[in-house]
């Protein structure tokens, strides 16, 4: 018996480090990418609800781009506290911001992608830029930085939305990293031709990309996705491409207790289920390996069963995926990370245990 969960850690090790070193190696040991600057013609798109705060001071970051042709369309989701007020100023201040209001409508009550439809179809460019009302761009080229990666076959481009770093914060910590794991994914699969998803904090495409696929039409009753379960219907090799040039990066404020952070994950992890079925597939087999990677050998060494080929399995692996998620950590700008990885990694697993039972058991809440 213990001879066949040794063969089986062993096909987990290997499964483990072809994902590490050949799948997510395309993105951690890809060349530098150039920036070319274009000028072609871009709506930034940002759609709040109850965001008065951030947007104050987010979104003249946005309208100071140094950009040639650019509009910013602010979609007021039917906001309760003074967000419209606060667009409203913004449009008489700038000459560039158009203003969407909506109002809840019976069928599609409290449901973003309806507000982000009227939001794209009011826009007078034909390529789009989407970010959060709590994020912000880390340069004044982010607009040139984004857009640079269009060309007339690439009309998808995914880029990376990171958090703030808070000194002395384990929760921060968990946050940055888990997503600079998740965009270790979609950016390697991305670039290997199979994209997947994208995450709305920093996102773009041509707006006949939205209506090719009649917008979020087909997963409209699914209240979150309007990111990646549009980015895993529309997206293809073809017509997708990255950008993870620094300033292509933007920024979040992240969530500040672990309550708040685990809904948001259940969110998430709750959208994946209506992902294409081979993207299930590979997300699936991954994560699972990841689980028995940790416990496999926690059997073996409990019987001290061939602990020293067992000890060496870990040591490749934990080799092989500290490198790899080294390499991505500093070219997305978060090298501190690296350090954490063995103790993070096992936290996530633990955590992605949590958000899969606690699912099945309740549904997770949706856009605010």
């Amino acid at each position: 018996m213990l001879i066949l969960i040794l063969y089986f850690f062993i096909a987990v090790v290997a499964i483990q480090i072809l994902y590490y070193l050949v799948v997510f190696g395309k993105f951690a040991f890809a060349k530098g990418q150039t920036v070319t600057p274009k000028r072609i013609p871009i709506s930034v798109i940002v759609c709040a609800k109850n965001e008065e705060e951030n947007v104050v001071k987010f979104i003249p970051l946005l309208a100071e781009q140094d950009y040639p042709d650019f509009e910013i369309v602010l979609i007021d989701d039917a906001s309760s506290d003074d967000t419209l007020e606060r667009f409203e100023e913004f449009e008489k201040q700038y000459s560039n911001i158009r203003l969407v209001k909506v109002e809840n409508n019976e069928a599609f009550w409290g449901n973003k992608k309806y507000a982000l439809t009227l939001g794209i179809k009011a826009a007078k460019k034909d390529y789009l830029l989407f970010t959060d009302a709590d994020c912000y761009p880390t340069s004044k080229n982010w607009i040139t930085a984004m857009s640079s990666q269009f060309t007339m076959q690439k009309t998808i481009v995914l880029g990376y939305g990171g958090y703030e770093r808070i000194n002395n914060s384990f929760l921060n910590v968990l946050i940055r990293f888990e997503t600079v794991l998740t965009a270790m994914q979609y950016f390697s699969w991305a670039k290997l031709g199979r994209p997947y998803m994208g995450v709305g904090r920093n996102l773009a495409y041509k707006k006949e990309e939205f209506f090719n696929v009649n917008g979020f039409i087909n997963h409209i009753q699914v209240r979150s996705g309007d990111d990646d379960l549009f980015i895993n219907e529309a997206a293809t090799a073809k017509n997708c491409t990255i950008a993870f040039t620094p300033e292509s990066f933007t920024r979040s404020k992240p969530k500040t207790t672990y309550s708040q952070w685990f809904t948001q994950k259940r969110r998430h992890i709750a959208t994946a289920k209506h992902y294409k079925k081979l993207d299930q597939l590979q997300l699936g087999t991954f994560y699972c390996s990841q689980l028995l990677f940790i416990v496999l050998p926690i059997v073996l060494l409990s019987f001290q069963f061939q602990w020293m080929i067992v000890v060496g399995l870990i040591a490749l692996r934990y080799l092989c995926a500290w490198i790899v998620v080294g390499c991505t950590a500093g070219k997305l700008k978060e090298k501190d990370l690296k350090y954490w990885f063995p103790i993070i990694e096992l936290v996530l697993i633990l955590t992605q245990i949590n958000i899969f039972i606690t699912n099945i058991f309740s549904k997770p809440v949706n856009w605010k």
